[in-house]
């Protein structure tokens, strides 16, 4: 099985023998892992200013760190972030990953048209809307879903895209940043559309949140999404009773923590990759992750000992 058939067949809770498949949402390290800057990191201003020979260089310059991201670090599947952020540049970032590596990887990237927590300076203003303007933001949100959905479909062909991760964030680590109630009814209705739309047009769907997601988890699930990702130690969530509640229901993601792999010693960082290990391996449906990404600032050494442990123990 290549790669992408192990992260396909664990979003489908599917059996797998050999090693639990592995991926981050973001892989940051690149400078020191590669000597290069991550294509998220690089400047905007310069793009402009580039003739099309070297932006073309530029691109296959992105692809290939991708593609070297994946293969070092064994990935099953690579979150395609394009630079510039616009529809065709994505396209042309996903045709060559593809061009260099076939069906090799998963790729997906993100799809998301749901509020997520509001900024500090914007808070305020969407708390007085759900009151004094609901049906405007209800009306907004279903229209974003619309256009998600639209442009998935103009995208869907062989060789494109596998899939989505809704990277909508909703909880602090101490909770939702909405009541169960507002966001059954502001966001569960239109990320349940969104997926449904999505799956219907043969992609897989990926929800992402950080934090802590319990209040809210049974709501989640059942917008019917393949997978659920970060499962969020830091905010108290543990990856054990969400596979006892809905393991049958739902591949899961990561629950390795990213606080003890930015902080803590090579033994805590081992402790926490194996507790994620054996909490999520049981039964099949899991993909090894960390509880966020390979953020910038992370010592690269930390998620070292998190794969070793996986090498050497994530095996079914």
């Amino acid at each position: 099985m290549t790669p992408r058939d192990r992260c396909i067949a664990a979003l489908e809770r599917r059996p797998l023998t050999g090693r639990v498949p592995h991926f981050e949402l973001v892989f940051y390290l690149t400078m020191e892992a590669f000597g290069r800057v991550h294509p998220t990191h690089r400047n905007y201003d310069q793009w402009l200013q580039m003739e099309e020979k070297e932006r073309d260089l530029h691109r296959r310059d992105m692809a290939d760190l991708y593609i070297a991201t994946a293969e070092r670090f064994e990935h099953s599947a690579i979150f395609v972030h394009a630079n510039p952020a616009t529809d065709e540049e994505l396209q042309r970032m996903v045709d060559l990953i593809r061009e260099r590596t076939g069906d090799r990887y998963f790729l997906m990237a993100h799809g998301d048209a749901t509020f997520a927590i509001p900024s500090g300076t914007e808070m305020e203003a969407f708390s007085c809307a759900m009151v004094e303007e609901p049906d405007k933001l209800k009306a907004q949100t279903a229209g974003w879903v619309r256009e998600s959905l639209a442009r998935a479909a103009r995208w869907r062909r062989p060789g494109g895209l596998d899939g989505y991760a809704l990277c909508a964030d909703y909880c602090f680590n101490t909770g939702p940043f909405l009541s169960p109630a507002k966001f059954g009814e502001f966001v569960t209705p239109y990320l349940a559309e969104l997926t449904r739309g999505y799956r219907d047009l043969g992609y897989y769907v990926i929800k992402h949140t950080d934090g802590n997601i319990m209040p809210i988890l049974d709501q989640l699930v059942q917008t019917g999404p393949h997978a659920l990702h970060s499962l969020d130690p830091q905010g108290g969530v543990d990856l054990a009773e969400v596979k006892r509640r809905h393991g049958r229901e739902v591949c899961l993601i990561g629950n390795v923590h990213c606080g003890m792999m930015d902080t803590g010693t090579p033994a805590q960082v081992a402790a926490a990759a194996r507790h994620a290990l054996q909490a999520g391996m049981p039964g099949g449906g899991y993909i090894f992750s960390t509880s966020n990404c390979i953020y910038t600032g992370m010592p690269l050494a930390s998620y070292e000992v998190m794969l070793d442990v996986w090498r050497r123990e994530g095996n079914y």
